[in-house]
């Protein structure tokens, strides 16, 4: 694994045979071993060329493509066989019209596309960067695809980086670049790179010349997460690369002035492009149902074809010696084969093949509204949903089932420290509880100080440095123009997780005074040390435990510098007292506060005012003792003294009891809490700088440090910890600058960073302890894992009782917080012998080193070091639920849509959370599911059904809302258990599923989807939703806080949860009506038309003859009546969109698919085969006797037959228009016309026929239009009279929710009194009132300014 393999004796040894395709080696290009330059060629170069089509290519290659599509390979079938001249029906030229017309409209689309794609390449290829350049000695510009693999790059700030490359050098003193991967998935927080290990230091800036070492990493692949290689040095030393070390192409430089590296990957082979793979495509369910439909047409086309052929083999054997037939010795049978060919050519247009380029069309057509829907649009985010997935979006219609993650879904995902608990004591933090309920309300009143403040904060902190470069855009990766500034509007996104509500935190006074404590000189007490290091230790590990990138808007980066001040290991408070002193620590401030009630905004800035002597009186306040004061005004030692009494507002009170205090809101540490020395909090709580001065900080620009974190929850806990100055300012390769209390600023080695992983669920830092010199690992994670890890540390006095104690009551405070809804994580620590960490570093670095199955070792080498964890405490995170949850969640319930919840939070918090978005209702009946092994979860689960059937049985029952645990649901998902979970889970109204996996999710959404057989959507915006979110049959990302990793593998993109209320509700109702109906009135029209050429063969013999020219027969249903179905597919509106939303019952429609159904399809069926009878027959009897032709025969037909055809879908249509009478009339006018000017010009255009003059002399005859209107009558009517009678019997939910569009304010005044009537008088007698029980169901309807008297008087209609 550290070596190459030892080559076998007699093969060849070459670099390229030794490295299998496996690995890939890359040397400097400036090699001169031929062997090795010839590897380096072999490898992609960076062009990128993502068009499907050459100039020579596209003819053939989209016509593969398109023959993929069943459809076409069957027209261009008859087309061909068309040319035969045994079975040919018409005109071979005019047969290949159609199929050449659909494809070229195909071509042209996939031509313009493709041409779309080709500008993007060019214009990215042709960027600029600097090649180092042998014959020049330097850096030169060069074109993006001239770069290849084994080139040296150099870069500046906010430069686009060109390819896949290993950062050599930096011009950051500690070899650390910052870049921003917002093109690559959507993140806009920095992310720290950092140049390669052990990397030789050739001056200010890299040589090329000099660099000789050679590289081995693995094959190009599309994880961004993973690079595993290793570099090896001439001296044959090896050190390992990992991610942090490889620049991905289309990421920015940031924060860095010069970064140079050498490629790896170039062009489709970096990871970008890998990643690359355009929009989704999936098979819809109606589309499903339209195969099926198809073939069922094709087997009705057989079948008439059979029919025509026997008919015509009976028709000529029982013919003898007539005078019109042409001698031929065919026989019979033959005769009747050859016809069958020829009736399908004739027939040809029962299968609808403008029907897919038609749905082709109106899907865009759809897609464009759902794009271009204001209502879509996030002002915050200046984003809009996207449709990546083109082909489904009558799928949202049709929804039954949705699963959504709850973090950043159903949430804020803006995480906000509400509370902790440290060593067993809680500290509620009720002034921070009250500033966020203010933040609520200034939020709820339109406030806007929090936009201001992350625009301003990305302003400043993405332009700190003066580039000599202009700045490229980051739309230039996606076709935009170069060089344009992002609208402000943009700019919040970049400065993630650092608003004021997230950023202010309010300290609770009590920790606060036992901080202060730390730096008092009179706190000399050895007994009270305890917990007081475990707040240290608390507080640190929220500052350094975590990847925060820190930036100033005064300086580029934070160079950590460390102190010169030499420490000694420290053991006791005593030694860190006396470390105080060395540092020269200031007396404090002598102010004794006023009592004043102030805003939480002000109160912040006066209990921790940097740079400034503050003072607070705590609410509530402990009472305070003054005991002394010296006349000249300065405090002696007994005025410095305050003591504690007991009061009733959780502090510690004067029970003298031996053991430990639980009783409390803050509990205590008994026997050590009353020996402490509590110091003045007015005096102290300002907890000066560390250089004692009284003014403005050490640091310039101190206050306005910017956090760049790549999740909310690390930066939660990072602005916590600088609420209580433990400050994490700054962070290198090797150093972490923290301030702490009373210290001053210091340096903190690190040593290894373990990072999160969902395996583990936790991660771990490791360092060299500032203050002690041990080896120390910080970790922190979920509970559920750090609970289990905690053990009693080593050596530690009565450290079994106390640990025990911290973690009975640090449990506590967990449920607590869970049952607040609150997100939880532990925290702990963990000190290593120099021995045992010495034994570790040696496995792990060898891990590192690995190139196969490192994650697998990493993984193991860090659960190996996260072990026997010493528990200091928990937070309690505030995840605020999104605007608009409650309401779009109960109208989904409403719509009929069942949601679940899929979370990896613990039970508790899951509940909350239902409880506050009305998943839970207060009337449900919760059923949990807490198993720990399989028969007992088999046992509850028949336990449970029963439990349900009984209630079902019932009257009166509300429903039910099942809880699942993860290890519950592990058991379930198992082949034996998961029959009796479906079934159980199908009769609750709602599912939560808590602690559960990502792999968990996906199988859950995959039994359902499977098993039930029902439509499933998933909605998630995290890494952790990807699984799920392509399983479910539309997956929906949301593009939140946690990047894009979600967006890229959905179907649908949205901002915030509630966008799923009108684009399932209105749009998905609207997408599935419009396409079901569009499909159906193609099936009608191509059935109806060719069944007039089938009843015709009746009286000619079954010879495949028509009654039309075989112009007018092959365009008829291509061009005469192919726009109106268009227009109807796109602009249909059975319902308005504000009814939609306040009728959520309507969906229910979709979700059966009562637009289409097999019995739909048939009754539609048997009405063309009705039609066509009346349009042919009433023109036969009519013109039965006369001298008519067999084209003046047909010239009525067709005309009436188009008029059925047209005003059909009148009848059909919900919305007519200026556009649908204008659409209607054009394709009529369009086709007298075309047979007008086709009877007169063409005179030899349909041998052996002659159509001259024939529609100009039936045109000119009033039969014919007597004809033509008696026949429109007589076809419609059924469908007329079936409408009427059904809409005023039985109308549908649709239709009186059409009604109510169109009702006027008296009527709809006096609507609202009878529903309200007839809800109470149903109330009272007890019963259930359905939609079609009642005249109109219009629930919170949204009535015009001139009904609020109204609305007033007969009161609100539905809640």
């Amino acid at each position: 694994m550290y070596s190459l393999e030892r080559p076998v004796r007699g093969q060849s040894s070459s670099p390229k045979d030794r490295l299998g395709r496996t690995r890939r080696m890359v040397v400097s290009s400036l090699t001169e071993d031929e062997e090795l330059t010839e590897i380096l060629k072999s490898y992609s170069s960076n062009k990128v060329t993502t068009t499907k089509y050459s100039f020579l290519s596209f003819i053939p290659k989209n016509l593969f493509e398109q023959l993929h599509r069943f459809a076409n390979i069957y027209f261009i079938f008859l087309a061909a066989l068309n040319f035969v001249p045994v079975v040919n029906a018409f005109q071979p030229e005019i047969s290949i019209i159609p199929i050449l017309l659909v494809l070229a409209v195909t071509a042209v689309k996939d031509l313009w596309e493709d041409y779309r794609k080709h500008k993007s390449d060019k214009f990215i290829n042709g960027l600029v960067c600097e090649i180092y350049s042998r014959k020049r000695q330097t850096y030169v510009d060069q074109r993006w695809q001239d770069v290849h693999v084994g080139d040296f790059v150099r870069l500046s700030c906010n430069e686009i980086i060109p390819a896949d490359m290993l950062l050599l050098y930096s011009s950051d003193p500690h070899g650390v670049c910052y870049i921003e991967t917002a093109n690559l998935d959507g993140e806009t927080n920095l992310k720290q790179r950092q140049v390669v290990r052990d990397l030789p230091r050739q001056g200010s800036e890299l040589t090329p010349e000099n660099f000789h070492s050679r590289i081995e990493c693995e094959n190009p692949n599309n994880d961004l997460s993973r690079f595993r290689g290793f570099m090896e040095y001439p001296s044959k030393a090896r050190v390992g690369l990992h991610n942090n070390n490889l620049l991905l192409r289309s990421c920015t430089i940031r924060n860095t002035e010069t970064v140079i590296g050498i490629v790896v990957y170039a062009g489709h082979e970096t990871k970008a492009m890998k990643n690359n793979n355009g929009p989704r495509y999936k098979r819809s369910k109606l589309e499903r149902r339209l195969n099926v439909d198809v073939l069922w047409s094709v087997v009705l086309l057989v079948i008439m074809c059979l029919t025509a052929a026997i008919g015509h083999g009976l028709w000529l054997r029982n013919l003898k010696d007539a005078s019109f037939l042409i001698p031929d010795t065919t026989s019979p049978a033959l005769s009747g084969f050859y016809l069958f060919w020829t009736m399908i050519i004739v027939l040809q247009v029962l299968i609808p093949i403008s029907l897919y380029v038609s749905i082709e069309i109106v899907k865009l057509c759809q897609i464009f509204f759902i794009q271009n829907d204001v209502d879509f649009y996030n002002e915050y985010m200046d984003s809009r949903i996207q449709c990546r997935a083109l082909n489904i979006t009558e799928d949202l219609g049709q929804i039954q089932y949705v699963f959504s993650d709850k973090t950043g879904t159903l949430t804020e995902n803006k995480m906000v420290f509400r509370r902790c608990t440290i060593a067993g004591v809680e500290y509620p933090h009720e002034e921070n509880s009250r500033r966020l309920e203010v933040y609520e309300e200034d939020e709820a009143m339109g406030c806007s100080h929090t936009l201001k403040s992350r625009a301003s904060a990305k302003s400043l902190s993405c332009k700190s440095l003066s580039c000599n470069r202009s700045s490229v855009s980051l739309h230039t990766l996606t076709g935009h123009s170069e060089g344009e500034e992002s609208p402000s509007p943009t700019l919040p996104r970049h400065s993630a997780f650092s608003s004021p509500m997230e950023k202010d935190i309010v300290p609770d006074p009590f920790l606060v005074q036992k901080l202060n404590c730390l730096s008092s000189p009179l706190f000399l007490l050895r007994d009270a040390s305890m917990e007081l290091t475990y707040i240290v230790d608390f507080f640190m590990a929220l500052a350094i435990c975590n990847t925060v990138v820190v930036s100033s808007p005064n300086q580029p980066r934070h160079v950590v510098q460390v102190p010169e001040v030499s420490r000694t290991p420290l053991k006791s408070l005593e030694d860190i007292k006396m470390l105080f002193q060395c540092f020269g620590l200031p007396r404090f401030s002598t102010l004794s506060p006023p009592h004043t009630t102030e805003s939480p905004r002000s109160f912040t800035r006066r209990l921790f005012s940097r740079g400034k002597a503050a003072s607070f009186t705590p609410s509530p306040s402990p009472t305070l003792t003054k005991l002394g004061t010296e006349p000249d005004g300065e405090h002696n030692l007994e005025a410095s003294i305050l003591s504690i009494k007991p009061g009733l507002d959780g502090v510690p009170g004067e029970d003298g009891d031996q053991g430990y205090e639980e009783e409390g809101e803050h509990g205590s540490w008994k026997g050590e809490e009353d020996k402490m020395f509590h110091l003045n909090p007015g005096a102290w709580s300002g907890l000066e700088n560390s250089n004692g001065a009284e003014g403005p900080p050490s640091e310039p620009g101190a206050d306005e440090l910017i956090y760049e974190a790549e999740s909310p929850d690390e930066a939660a806990l990072v602005h916590a910890a600088r609420a209580y100055r433990c400050t994490l300012q700054g962070r290198s390769l090797e150093r972490l600058l923290v301030e702490l209390p009373g210290m001053g600023s210091l340096a903190v080695r690190l040593l290894h960073i373990l990072p999160f992983d969902s395996t583990r669920k936790r991660m771990s830092v490791v360092v060299r302890h500032l203050l002690t010199k041990q080896v120390v690992v910080y970790t922190k994670g979920a509970d559920s894992v750090i609970m289990d890890l905690a053990e009693s540390p080593k050596g530690a006095e009565q450290s079994d009782g106390r640990q025990g104690h911290i973690r009975e009551q640090t449990q506590k405070h967990l449920d607590n917080y869970a049952r607040e809804g609150l997100r939880t994580l532990c925290i702990a620590k963990k000190v290593l012998e120099e021995e045992e960490y010495d034994i570790w570093l040696k496995r792990h670095a060898f891990a590192e080193t690995s190139i196969e199955n490192r994650e697998e070792l990493l993984l193991e080498s860090a659960q190996r070091l996260e072990t026997n964890l010493t528990l200091l405490g928990a937070t309690g995170i505030v995840d605020r639920l999104q605007e608009e949850v409650p309401e779009t969640i109960e109208a989904l319930q409403r719509a009929g849509v069942k949601v679940w919840v899929l979370t990896g939070d613990k039970q508790e918090t899951a509940i909350n959370i239902a409880c506050a978005c009305k998943l839970l209702r207060t009337t449900d009946q919760l059923l949990t599911a807490n198993c720990g092994s399989k028969e007992a979860c088999k046992a509850l689960l028949l336990e449970l059904r029963a439990e349900v059937e009984r209630g079902e049985a019932a009257e009166g029952t509300s429903g039910f809302t099942l809880v699942v645990d993860g290890r519950t649901l592990d058991f379930a998902l198992q082949e034996d258990l998961k029959g009796d979970f479906l079934e159980l889970s199908r009769r609750c109204r709602s599912v939560v599923c808590c602690r559960s996996t990502p792999l968990q999710k996906s199988h859950v959404v995959q039994l359902v989807r499977d098993q039930l057989r029902v439509m499933t959507l998933a909605i998630g915006d995290g890494a952790n939703d990807v699984s799920m979110i392509q399983v479910a049959d539309v997956g929906i990302g949301i593009s939140g806080q946690e990047g894009m990793q979600a967006v890229m593998s959905s179907d649908f993109a949205i901002s915030r949860f509630k966008h799923l209320r009108k684009l399932l509700l209105v749009h998905g109702h609207w997408c599935y009506t419009r396409l079901a109906n569009m499909i159906l009135y193609f099936f009608y029209k191509n059935v109806m038309y060719v069944n007039l050429l089938f009843w015709y063969q009746f009286f000619c013999g079954f010879s495949a003859s028509a009654m039309t020219n075989s112009w007018v027969l092959i365009i008829f249903n291509l061009l005469f009546t192919s726009a109106p179905p268009l227009l109807y597919g796109i602009l249909d509106k059975d319902v308005s969109a504000d009814t939609l939303i306040k009728l959520p019952e309507l969906y229910k429609s979709g979700q059966n698919s009562k637009a289409y159904l097999p019995s739909t399809f048939w009754l539609t069926m048997l009405d063309a085969l009705y039609q066509s009878l009346v349009c042919f027959f009433i023109p036969y009897f009519a013109y039965a006797g006369s001298d008519a032709d067999m084209l003046s025969f047909g010239s009525p037909i067709n005309a009436s037959a188009l008029l059925i055809i047209l005003l059909h879908q009148v009848i059909e249509s919900r919305t007519l228009t200026w556009l649908h009478v204008l659409v209607l009339v054009g394709s009529a006018l369009f086709y007298f016309s075309f047979t007008l000017v086709f009877s007169v010009v063409c005179v030899t255009c349909s041998p052996p026929t002659n159509p001259l003059g024939v529609d100009k002399l039936q045109m000119s005859q009033p039969i014919f239009y007597g004809v033509c209107a008696l026949t429109t009558v007589v076809a419609l009517l059924p469908r007329f009279l079936f409408h009427a009678l059904r809409n005023s019997i039985s109308p549908s939910d649709t239709l009186k929710a059409a009604l109510m569009d169109q009702l006027n304010p008296d009527n709809y005044c006096r609507r609202i009194q009878h529903w309200n009537q007839t809800q109470a008088q149903s109330k009272a007698r007890g019963l259930v009132i359905n939609v079609e029980d009642l005249d109109i169901k219009i629930p919170d309807f949204i009535l015009p300014k001139e009904l609020k008297e109204c609305r007033a008087a007969t009161g609100s209609v539905l809640s």
